[in-house]
């Protein structure tokens, strides 16, 4: 499969996946859903894959749903929306938290409606200085999706998620990263390459290590303590059984750098 609607790349164990239709300012249409999906199924298959970084391409990084591409017809019978999300945003959503690897987003100027949730399910979000974080939704009579009310609230707490949501207006990047929405601003022409950065260091380190960190972290909010113990537990079993452990072990008592192979 061609893609003509994202670029997707691999370079160092980097996986680049960035959204193409910046005339549309990379909003989706079902076309950019399957490539995303078929981009995503590649980077599980592929073993030389150890981090994912998402982007836009243009002046946005995504607009969220394409209303053109639903051909809303006030005079016609309501569309189910929900077949849609079933359809795509809730499996992107879900996708991007199941990756066992880290996935940092790169948020290159607009992030508005699903556009703007896309990126709290990544683990890492850099943004550019020129960033716009909008809960649009509340615009047009409809609820914030892709994990929108689920990421918002555990992000930058209740009173701040309904202010984002029920308003709807621009959030800078300054302001994402006070309340603690994103991880870094970067400047608008150094954001690829810093986010890169970020992804080539990240790729040389315990792979299976970090895919069990973000597992736990994920996991969290669904369990109480002995319970999350318990998987803590689990997890640290799994990972003393890796190569990588190893490494890290004998790397440490030799006062040498390690040498992570990812398994």
């Amino acid at each position: 499969m061609s893609f003509e609607h994202i670029v997707y790349s691999v370079e160092s164990g980097v996986a680049l996946l960035s959204l193409n239709r910046p005339q549309s300012l990379n909003s989706f249409n079902e076309a950019m859903h399957l490539e995303v999906r078929e981009a995503f199924k590649r980077i599980k298959k592929d073993k030389q894959v150890r981090v994912l970084v998402l982007t836009g391409e243009g002046r946005g990084f995504c607009a969220g749903q394409d209303l053109s591409d639903r051909n809303v017809d006030p005079t016609a019978e309501s569309p189910d929306l929900g077949l849609s999300i079933d359809k795509f945003y809730n499996p992107l959503i879900k996708a991007i938290q199941d990756l066992p690897m880290p996935v940092i987003c790169a948020v290159n100027g607009v992030a508005a409606g699903a556009g703007a949730n896309i990126p709290l399910a990544c683990d890492l979000i850099l943004a550019a200085r020129s960033a716009k974080f909008i809960q649009a939704f509340c615009k047009i009579g409809l609820v914030p999706d892709s994990g929108g009310t689920w990421f918002l609230p555990r992000l930058v707490g209740m009173a701040k998620a309904k202010e984002m949501a029920l308003l709807g207006g621009a959030v800078t990047a300054e302001s994402a990263l006070e309340m603690g929405l994103i991880n870094r601003v970067e400047e608008d022409d150094e954001l690829r390459e810093k986010a890169l950065e970020l992804a080539r260091s990240l790729a040389t380190q315990p792979t299976q290590g970090l895919a069990y960190i973000k597992r736990a972290l994920n996991q969290s909010f669904d369990h109480g303590l002995d319970e999350h113990l318990e998987l803590e537990r689990d997890l640290q079993r799994l990972a003393g059984q890796t190569k990588d452990y190893r490494e890290g072990v004998a790397a440490f008592m030799a006062k040498r750098a390690p040498e992570f192979i990812g398994e």
